[in-house]
């Protein structure tokens, strides 16, 4: 394992960005930032096991690495979207979908 900016940020062996010290990985504090709009108290309020300067080394990393994070983020929403695509709808989907349809049928005819 690789450590960055001051022990504060670790690279395990197959290359993803956590830090130090947890499990918790960079990508997933920036999505909290960007997807959510949280401040960083509010992410800590999410992650209560992580210090505030843990989380702004997060973000400091993420502004040093931001086209190759980005990427990453762009790959991974790909990646579930083909996953997305692919399933097949379960039959209770499926179920709500006719009740969805019966019940516009009823409020038009």
């Amino acid at each position: 394992m690789t450590t960055a900016m001051d022990g504060l940020i670790a690279i395990d062996d197959k290359g993803v960005v956590r830090i130090a010290g947890s499990r918790s990985r960079v990508i997933d504090v920036v999505l909290d930032k960007t997807a959510y709009g949280l401040m960083p108290e509010q992410i800590h309020e999410q992650y209560p096991h992580l210090s505030l300067a843990q989380i702004h080394a997060a973000f400091a990393y993420y502004y040093s690495h931001r086209a190759e994070i980005d990427a990453e983020i762009e790959r991974q929403f790909q990646e579930v979207e083909a996953m997305r695509l692919a399933a097949a709808d379960s039959p209770l989907t499926e179920k709500l979908r006719a009740a969805k349809r019966h019940a516009r049928a009823g409020k038009t005819g």
